[in-house]
């Protein structure tokens, strides 16, 4: 191959990543459609033409079969030589019946009110000011607030990106060495039921608002762990109430700009003991991206910054607040791939002490004061 040939070909891949890119939002509103419309849900039994599935749904059989043959070639469905439709592993993730759904993320990530805040996203580059409340007329969570339809499909959402690594946190973090975990902004407490199911000599406590706790109790009724988990109504801002001995906030400090943080933490150090912990459950950003960083990693800090004013951060933005906020980050340590979070560990400082700050980057903690359980296999 003669160098014209190489740079033809080079060329090539480059402009096809631009215009994938450019197409990016156009099959993102092809899964959106699939999941309102119930495909996987249809699909789940057994393999349809385009035209049964129209018939079944209600919707115009060509567009159907349009929308049906684009899936196949976005990896959701297969179709076999009959001209039947079935679902693929990635497909079968719509389906709403599923624990690992992610059918409601799906619609959250794709729904207008997202769409439409990402639309201001060369505003919010210029301003740094968020574009939820220019676009919609409120702050997001206050939106929220009053569309009861729309606060469901985000709770739902959180819940469903939660159980994908519950599991992982509660086997991986040594929880069993505290008393009592407060899950502060934990949701229906589908991360603190698993955490309690694993460690059955702990007690927690669910801290959230009132409409983010209606099916909590449920959640711990299902996990066989009610009789341990008690439900706290409250604000994280206000106060946050004293008698755990380890805070877990988990995706809640990348919906924050800093100083909104600080208070989060500082209501956190007010109410732990001084020999308390705090565990943070968050995507912790390299220090410099590369062509092979996780690129959603960085989508997700822009969303935050779009929508709510937000952001994901490094490691050191999380040391430099925690230290302002009275504690000191002892470990991080990534969840294995493909999962996006790390367990951020710290522990409060009492007045008047200083602590050395653990080593830069991701470490294999200090057996003897972490609760992180070392790398992930």
């Amino acid at each position: 191959m003669d160098a014209l040939e190489t740079d033809a070909r080079t060329g090539g891949e480059a402009s096809a990543l631009v215009v994938g890119m450019a197409y990016g939002y156009m099959a993102a509103q092809a899964l959106r459609a699939a999941a309102r419309i119930a495909v996987a849900d249809l699909l789940r039994d057994e393999p349809l033409t385009s035209a049964e599935f129209a018939l079944r749904q209600g919707t115009d059989p060509q567009a159907t079969h349009r929308l049906c043959r684009t899936l196949v070639a976005l990896g959701l469905l297969a179709q076999d030589g009959s001209g039947r439709f079935s679902l693929t592993e990635a497909g079968a993730l719509l389906r709403t019946d599923r624990p690992d759904s992610l059918h409601a993320l799906v619609c959250m990530l794709t729904d207008p009110t997202t769409v439409g805040a990402w639309q201001g996203l060369e505003e919010s580059v210029r301003t740094g000011e968020p574009q939820f409340a220019k676009e919609f007329g409120q702050e997001f969570f206050d939106y929220l607030a009053a569309q009861p339809h729309l606060s469901e499909q985000f709770n739902t959402a959180m819940s469903q990106n939660t159980r994908k690594i519950a599991g992982l946190v509660a086997r991986h973090y040594d929880f069993g060495k505290h008393t009592t975990v407060l899950d502060i902004g934990g949701g229906d407490g589908t991360l603190l039921a698993e955490i309690l199911r694993a460690h059955p000599s702990v007690k927690g406590v669910l801290l959230d608002l009132p409409e983010a706790l209606t099916t909590a109790a449920e959640t711990f009724a299902a996990a066989d762990v009610l009789t341990r988990g008690s439900l706290e109504q409250g604000d994280f801002f206000t106060a946050v109430p004293p008698g755990g001995d380890l805070h877990v906030l988990k995706s809640v400090l990348h919906d924050w700009n800093d100083e909104q943080c600080l208070t989060i933490l500082r209501r956190c150090r007010e109410a732990l003991p001084d020999d308390g912990r705090l565990l943070i459950v968050e995507r912790v950003l390299p220090d410099r991206p590369t062509e092979g960083s996780d690129g959603l990693m960085f989508l997700s800090d822009l969303n935050m910054m779009v929508k709510i004013g937000g952001r994901e951060r490094t490691r050191a933005d999380f040391a430099a607040l925690l230290r302002e906020a009275g504690f000191r980050l002892s470990a991080v340590n990534p969840l294995p791939p493909p999962h996006q979070f790390s367990l951020i560990e710290a522990e409060a400082v009492p007045p008047g002490r200083e602590l050395p700050e653990a080593r830069s980057g991701t470490e294999e903690p200090d057996r003897a004061r972490s609760g992180i359980r070392g790398q992930y296999t």
